[in-house]
C-alpha cells in the first residue's frame, strides 16, 4: 500500500497482487484528489483506492449489490451525501487522536478497465476506444465521486455526473 497526501486528503492506494501497473499509484492518488475536490469532500479526511481484478469485483458485486459477475468499479461511501453538500466542512464526531474521518473505499477492476478499453467498450457509453490508462482514470474518478454522494440513477443526475467527470479529467469528451 502507498499513502499519498493530496490537498487535505490522505489517499491510500492498494494494488492487489498480480494487478497490472498501468498508471502509477501517485498519479491515481492525484485523480482521486481532483474528484474529492470536485465532489466537495470534507477535509482533512482519508479515502482508500483498491486496485483489483474481476474475481474480487464479482464477489463484492454479488455480496453488496446482489448482481452476478464482475463490474468495473464499486464505491463504499461511509458518510451521508449531505456532508458533501455542506461546503466541504469536516464532519464533527469523536475520533481517536491523530485519526482522520474516513470517506470510504473505491475498488476498481483493472482487468475490466483494460478489457473495456481494448474492446472499445469504455467511457461509460460502451462505445469509446482509448487507452487502458484513460479508462482506469475514468473509473477511479467515477468511484470517488460516488463516495462524495454523486449518483447517476436519474437522467439529470447522470448528465451532471458525466459533465463533472469530463471536467475533472481535463477534456470535454475524453480523459487526458
Amino acid at each position: 500500500m502507498s499513502r499519498h497526501r493530496i490537498g487535505g486528503w490522505r489517499i491510500d492506494v492498494e494494488r492487489r497482487e498480480g494487478v497490472p501497473r498501468i498508471v502509477p499509484a501517485v498519479a491515481l492518488a492525484r485523480v482521486v484528489g481532483r474528484a474529492l475536490e470536485g465532489g466537495s469532500a470534507p477535509s482533512p479526511a482519508s479515502i482508500s483506492l483498491i486496485l483489483s481484478g474481476d474475481r474480487e469485483l464479482a464477489e463484492l458485486n454479488a455480496t453488496h449489490m446482489g448482481h452476478t459477475g464482475p463490474t468495473d468499479v464499486l464505491s463504499f461511501p461511509l458518510l451521508p451525501p449531505d456532508v458533501f453538500r455542506s461546503g466541504g466542512a469536516t464532519p464533527t464526531f469523536a475520533l481517536p487522536p491523530g485519526r482522520l474521518p474516513h470517506l470510504g473505499d473505491v475498488v476498481v477492476s483493472v482487468e475490466r478497465a483494460i478489457e473495456q478499453a481494448v474492446s472499445g467498450r469504455g467511457g461509460h457509453t460502451g462505445d469509446v476506444r482509448w487507452s487502458p490508462a484513460d479508462e482506469l482514470r475514468l473509473l477511479v474518478t467515477h468511484g470517488a465521486l460516488h463516495v462524495c454522494g454523486w449518483d447517476h440513477a436519474e437522467p439529470a443526475e447522470e448528465a451532471a455526473m458525466r459533465a463533472l467527470e469530463r471536467k475533472l479529467l481535463g477534456s470535454p469528451g475524453r480523459p487526458t
